[in-house]
């Protein structure tokens, strides 16, 4: 009687072959370099013996399979390229070409993804909120679930404002800087304005959210003085790591000199820019699009980005990563750390705890303000749709307000 198995037979060794030859070539297509693609083919190698020596086929590997044969194997755990996540790419490729299942969803994470799907498909087709905005909505959306039913999946409608209550008291309680102060109300109505609507709550919970606001006096301190501001410029400059250094001073220079925000920064396109007339299109807040003049050094900034430093993607994306495979960033947390850095580099002391990146647009208007320009003119560079969102810059010049204010009128004028 022949040996059987319940597996399924395992591909011979020249498919076997002919499949990481087709995983280098996606590799290639994202511009990973020779010798990673050479890292990769040699560990998935050694992988595909191992599963041959295991008889296991390759539509039955999976991720935790995979794991496993790596932890059992001295040999891959020498090569000293991570060969877990190495593992675990090659998996989704697998899938990806329909050649293993992919994994089974629990029954929590299920209904997670099909909340996210829907949640983001409001904001972003009745809401119109950039990408980076809804990735923030649905983050605390998960924050307050994992909050309110743990590690069940929960019964939506079985929420109540008092959930909502303890949630933002727990965060009061654990906050570690000033916007946890102002987020996550704006987030959280978002999240249950979209559950009323779609009636899996009977009340809408967001009218419970109370608006949570910081004093003028508190956000005037976050500025920069003009020769602080060129310290840290100088220094990204300089002393930021050589493959990224154009990029980094580029994005900042593009936060200190137009006072853009930083999703506006991130969102940037290579068609954006209207070389010719010296314009670039800011794709603002609300899906607002707005163009403003380049500055000569900002020019020459990006100039010398694309030529010297930007990889040859395909992206349009003006700013991606330096490493294959390439991605635009979804996060502002890129140009925060790149403040930091500064910030240690010069050793000027941030003027918040928090460094936070709208730092340099409120160091613009302040300049601004106290060389004399009016509101008006601060509040059309910062592309402010409300003159109330301007008033804060009033207060660092009181003499300013003067050129506004209407003569008292004398005595017999009335």
């Amino acid at each position: 009687m022949s040996n059987t198995n319940s597996k399924s037979p395992v591909p011979e060794d020249e498919a076997v072959s002919g499949l990481v030859r087709r995983y280098a070539d996606t590799m290639r297509e994202e511009l990973f370099s020779c010798t990673t693609i050479a890292r990769h083919e040699r560990c998935l190698k050694m992988l595909c013996r191992l599963l041959d020596a295991e008889c296991i086929a390759l539509n039955d590997l999976d991720v935790r399979t995979a794991q496993e044969l790596v932890n059992r194997s001295a040999a891959l755990k020498r090569l000293q390229i991570r060969p877990a996540f190495i593992a675990e790419r090659f998996v989704a490729f697998l899938v990806e070409q329909g050649l293993s299942k992919p994994p089974v969803a629990a029954q929590m994470d299920d209904a997670r993804i099909r909340l996210r799907h829907d949640f983001e498909s409001y904001l972003r087709q009745e809401r119109g909120l950039r990408d980076a905005t809804i990735n923030s909505s649905w983050r605390w959306a998960v924050r307050f679930l994992d909050f309110r039913f743990e590690a069940h999946a929960g019964d939506l409608s079985a929420i109540k404002p008092e959930d909502l209550v303890q949630f933002l008291q727990h965060l009061i309680a654990n906050r570690r800087s000033p916007l946890s102060e102002c987020r996550p109300p704006s987030h959280l109505k978002n999240f249950f304005r979209y559950l009323y609507r779609a009636g899996m709550t009977q009340t809408d919970i967001a009218a419970a959210i109370p608006n949570m606001r910081r004093s003028f006096a508190g956000r005037l301190r976050r500025y920069l003085l003009p020769e602080q501001v060129e310290l840290l410029l100088a220094a990204i400059r300089a002393g930021s790591p050589r493959k990224v250094r154009r990029r980094n001073y580029a994005m900042i220079l593009l936060q200190a000199r137009l006072g853009l925000r930083a999703p506006e920064v991130l969102a940037i396109q290579v068609d954006d820019i209207d070389w010719r007339r010296g314009e670039i299109t800011i794709r603002g807040k609300g899906g607002i699009h707005d163009r403003l003049p380049l500055p000569p050094d900002v020019g020459e900034a990006l100039v010398d980005y694309l030529r010297f430093e930007r990889p040859a993607a395909s992206l349009r994306i003006l700013f991606i990563t330096a490493k294959a495979p390439y991605r635009s960033f979804l996060g502002r947390n890129v140009l925060v750390n790149i403040l930091r850095r500064a910030f240690a580099l010069t050793g000027l002391t941030p003027p918040a705890p928090f460094v936070g990146t709208h730092m340099l647009r409120h160091s613009l208007a302040s300049h601004m303000a106290r060389q004399g320009a009016s509101l008006g003119e601060i509040g059309d560079l910062l592309r402010h749709r409300s003159p109330a969102s301007t008033l804060i810059y009033a207060k660092l010049d009181i003499e300013s307000l003067r050129s506004i204010a209407q003569p008292w009128p004398a005595r017999g004028d009335v």
